[in-house]
């Protein structure tokens, strides 16, 4: 974990009166090591390897408190599966979806920040924040239709 992202979650558990838990700093850890977007259950898999008796209700409250902090984000796409994002130190992106194998692919465009900001004033809205998913067919999803 970054000094930076510590100093965050630390301040953050402090702030909430939270217990400072060595499980919890550790699947932090792990977590922001894992440059992917990771499902609880994924996280969980990866935190047992370290922390043997470590629980599931562990991990997702470690999670929300991640959350919480301003360190990640939960993602929900149509899939129903929730995914976990860095946030802090990432630039910002939008998502493409499979809607076939559910693969997903991060993308940066400044034309759709641009457009975003011309929305934004054109109706008098504030900017807060924005998520962008596009779903379609992958390229490799594609090729195997045609092929069938």
């Amino acid at each position: 974990m970054r000094p930076k992202e510590e100093i965050i979650l630390e301040n953050y558990i402090a702030e909430k009166g939270f217990k400072r838990g060595a499980q919890r700093k550790g699947i932090a850890e792990i977590f922001l090591s894992t440059e992917k977007h990771l499902s609880a259950e994924e996280l969980y898999a990866l935190a047992k390897k370290k922390y043997p008796s470590v629980s599931f209700a562990t991990v997702y409250r470690a999670l929300k408190v991640l959350c919480g902090c301003g360190l990640c984000r939960e993602l929900r796409f149509d899939d129903g599966v929730s995914r976990y994002e860095h946030l802090y130190g990432h630039e910002h992106h939008d998502h493409l979806i499979c809607t076939v194998c559910g693969r997903f692919v991060e993308v940066t465009d400044n034309a759709i920040e641009r457009l975003q900001t011309k929305l934004f004033k054109r109706h008098d809205f504030i900017p807060q924040r924005h998520r962008l998913d596009l779903y379609g067919i992958c390229d490799k999803c594609g090729k195997k239709r045609r092929a069938d």
